[in-house]
């Protein structure tokens, strides 16, 4: 193998995992986010479901 061909190698094998950790925290940041807004998202469904319904009821009151 050629001379400056294995060095080059060898700083991708010493980098490389690093690189891997770097991938993985951003995976597991993107879950983490993805995970909190599909909460937030059912939390405010909720909530508009029942401003909805008291809506409904308010307007049947009214009748």
């Amino acid at each position: 193998m050629d001379e400056i061909l294995a060095y080059a190698y060898s700083d991708v094998i010493v980098a490389a995992p690093y690189v891997i950790g770097a991938y993985v925290l951003i995976w597991v940041a993107l879950l983490i986010f993805v995970i909190i807004m599909l909460n937030s998202s059912k939390k405010t469904q909720s909530d508009i479901d029942a401003l909805r319904e008291a809506i409904e009821r308010r307007e049947k009151e009214q009748k």
